[in-house]
């Protein structure tokens, strides 16, 4: 790690949604849980390590004080690496049956993991992987910097 006090990360990542309730919904079903500070205009909901934030497009709108319209191709796609392919099956089942839009089911890659995409209700990007080339720290997130630290 850089010398700092700060460390770099995402704490947060904000989407621009429809309906909050859909897309709330979705997201509760793949295990994020909502938060209390969550208001009637944007909803928190913690996940592990970090949280995801849902804004009404109005909203964005009003904040940006611009007319907001959606990409057609995501400019950004979103990720959760899993320990397994099962892990990766299973979650990817859990996205659809919230919901989701399956884009490409879960299969080997080219580059030697596993993994398939599939769009939230709003159209968002998101894969859904296993990497075995990365290392898994004892709470299931990605430890790149492990054998670093030896």
């Amino acid at each position: 790690m850089a010398n700092s006090d700060i460390s770099a990360g995402i704490s947060i990542v904000t989407l621009a949604v429809e309906d909050l309730s859909i897309a709330s919904a979705f997201y509760e079903a793949l295990g994020w849980e909502l938060a209390p500070q969550s208001q009637e205009t944007i909803k928190f909901l913690q996940g592990n390590n970090m949280v995801l934030s849902l804004f009404s497009n109005d909203s964005v709108a009003e904040v940006f004080d611009a007319e907001f319209e959606p990409a057609e191709f995501p400019a950004v796609v979103l990720a959760v690496n899993l320990a397994t392919e099962e892990d990766v099956d299973q979650f990817f089942r859990t996205a659809i049956d919230a919901g989701g839009d399956a884009v490409r089911k879960p299969d080997r890659t080219y580059w030697g993991g596993y993994s398939g995409y599939f769009k939230d209700p709003d159209e968002h990007m998101w894969e859904v992987a296993h990497n075995p080339f990365f290392k898994y720290n004892e709470n299931g997130n990605i430890d790149l910097l492990s054998d670093a630290n030896e």
